[in-house]
């Protein structure tokens, strides 16, 4: 239960972060990179609490679930469902396709597979 609410809290800071940066961040490196490194990081700990114990490989299946998103970017999905008009579903989703986008998820989910092979070594210490 503990860890489940750990991952809630920072779920919710860096859902909060993102928030903050596209709205108040408007240069040419914290919005564009640094928010989608933070993305990746807070997708993970939005599965983590469902799934609070390891899962095996979780920072690829989070780097899959990134890259289809940016995919489904090429092709429009906003508009696709109807949703182009409104704002929240154009920022939440995005609307252009970047393969720097992709980039910063390899980022983002490279320091989750450190941050997770560190976990690893310190439960195998206790």
């Amino acid at each position: 239960m503990k860890k489940r609410l750990i991952y809630a809290l920072a779920t919710i800071i860096l859902i909060a972060i993102e928030v903050l940066i596209a709205l108040f961040v408007h240069d040419n490196f914290v919005r564009p990179y640094i928010g989608d490194v933070i993305v990746v990081v807070a997708v993970y700990c939005f599965v983590r609490i469902f799934i609070p114990e390891k899962v095996h490989l979780l920072p690829l299946y989070v780097f899959f679930f990134a890259v289809l998103v940016e995919v489904l970017q090429y092709f429009h999905i906003v508009d696709l469902l109807g949703l182009g008009g409104s704002r929240f579903f154009r920022v939440l989703i995005g609307g252009v396709f970047d393969l720097k986008d992709i980039l910063c998820y390899t980022v983002g989910c490279i320091l989750l597979g450190v941050y997770e092979i560190i976990l690893i070594k310190k439960s195998e210490e206790k």
